[in-house]
């Protein structure tokens, strides 16, 4: 048998069954990377080598916005920022059918576009607002649904703790490139989100909201600038140039912990859980990132990439069909593995071949990004699912006939951004970040 194809079905044989016996994705993926180093490696080599690829995988100025924004988000979920943002968005919604529902959505865009996280906006947005929405009479699993489609918005507009990752393992990516490039697929997925959520409340009788006066939307709205400037600092200042994604991750925690405390939502004796939880997220999404720089190590040591890249390329030469064929491999893996080992497993997999044929960088990591933000909210991983269903308090299986409509939206969306450059591009170019 082929060295490679020996090393990769020990990685994944082992990858599967621990994930069966309940192992943690990271501890699975970990173990299964040392395992298969065995083969190829003496057993001291093997061990210097992992730890220095843990090492040198989270060796990296740019990974360092990550536990900043982790505890951002966390920050301005216990300091009074979420509820502002919600505010705000009911008075951007309007009047339209479901109004508490559609505020759902671009609550969870805005306070996705401060947090950078997909999960922190589906327990914050949720928890505010779905007491409010059972209230008005709406189904627990229609409220729940339309949080968890709508949540993983964040993961797409900026700042974006994913597009980091990508960025790091992609090597000379422009993390302002791809921020900017996320902007018009989060909008169109959140739009999506909000045309499905309209028609079936709709046809559910959900009534809009009360007539809001001009002079309460604008006190709503004044309110909500404090907490909105969050946005037009920290990726102006990204932009302009006056600092980077990770300098502009700590300004965003200084920002929301002063803001916080000017709203006085927020205590001292509140910020050691915070930081705790902070610590807690933080370190998950960091040990992953580590082990999965040993599997990405092993695969390059045995070629498994470009016997990979070869294969698809060997099947056919159409790009349409490799793209497809990666879409749907992405997809099917998203189903059971979190976005970040996912971006740092098949970068170095499938980017070479895009770019063979001339697709841009920044436009790939889109399409995964967004390609793996359905996997957040499908069984059986699906952390969003899980979190939003835990907030509103139901069951998965009462929910997921209610996103079937959402993921064939959002399946449409993904052909879209992958076969219309321009929705990942044009705002980028406009701005000049694309060489």
């Amino acid at each position: 048998m082929d060295q490679a194809l020996f090393i990769g079905l020990i990685m994944l044989i082992c990858v599967v069954i621990m994930l069966v016996m309940g192992v943690p994705i990271s501890i699975s993926i970990g173990a299964a990377s040392v395992i298969a180093m065995l083969v190829i490696l003496p057993f001291e080599n093997a061990m210097t080598t992992a730890s220095q690829k843990v090492f040198s995988g989270v060796n990296s100025f740019s990974l360092l916005a990550i536990p900043f924004f982790i505890l951002a988000g966390n920050i301005m979920n216990n300091g009074g920022i979420a509820i502002r943002l919600v505010n705000c968005a009911k008075v951007l919604s309007g009047r339209m059918p479901g109004a508490l529902a559609q505020t759902n959505v671009v609550a969870n865009m805005l306070f996705g576009a401060i947090s950078g996280s997909g999960v922190a906006a589906a327990a914050a947005i949720g928890g505010t607002l779905g007491p409010l929405e059972e209230k008005e009479g709406y189904a627990k699993e229609y409220v729940a649904a339309v949080n968890i489609a709508s949540a993983p918005t964040g993961m797409l507009i900026p700042p974006s703790n994913t597009l980091i990752v990508y960025s790091t393992v992609a090597g000379s990516v422009s993390v302002s490139a791809l921020f900017m490039a996320g902007y018009i697929p989060g909008l169109v997925w959140g739009l999506g989100v909000m045309v499905i959520a309209g028609f079936m409340a709709s046809k559910r009788g959900y009534r809009a909201n009360e007539k809001l006066t001009l002079k309460t939307a604008l006190i709503t709205f004044l309110e909500a600038i404090p907490s909105l400037l969050l946005i037009v600092i920290v990726i102006g200042g990204i932009l302009k140039g006056v600092f980077t994604a990770t300098e502009g991750s700590a300004i965003a925690v200084v920002y929301s912990l002063v803001l916080s405390f000017c709203y006085k939502s927020l205590k001292v004796k509140d910020l050691p859980q915070i930081l705790l939880d902070s610590a807690k997220m933080s370190a998950i999404v960091i040990f992953m990132i580590g082990v999965s720089s040993i599997m990405s190590w092993v695969m390059g040591f045995a070629r498994i990439p470009e016997i990979i890249s070869n294969g698809l390329i060997g099947l056919t030469d159409n790009k349409i069909i490799i793209l497809l064929l990666m879409n749907l491999i992405l997809l099917l893996v998203g189903t059971f593995m979190d976005p970040t080992p996912a971006v740092l497993i098949f970068t170095p997999i499938f980017l070479p071949i895009c770019t063979s044929f001339g697709m841009h960088p920044v436009h790939f990591g889109i399409m995964m990004v967004f390609n793996l933000c359905i996997g957040t909210i499908t069984p059986p991983v699906g952390p969003i699912l899980f979190t939003g269903c835990k907030v509103a308090n139901v069951k998965i299986e009462e929910v997921f006939k209610i996103l079937i409509p959402y993921f064939a939206v959002t399946i449409v969306l993904l052909l879209l951004v992958t076969f219309v450059p321009e929705l990942s591009m044009t705002v980028p170019n406009m701005l000049g970040l694309i060489k």
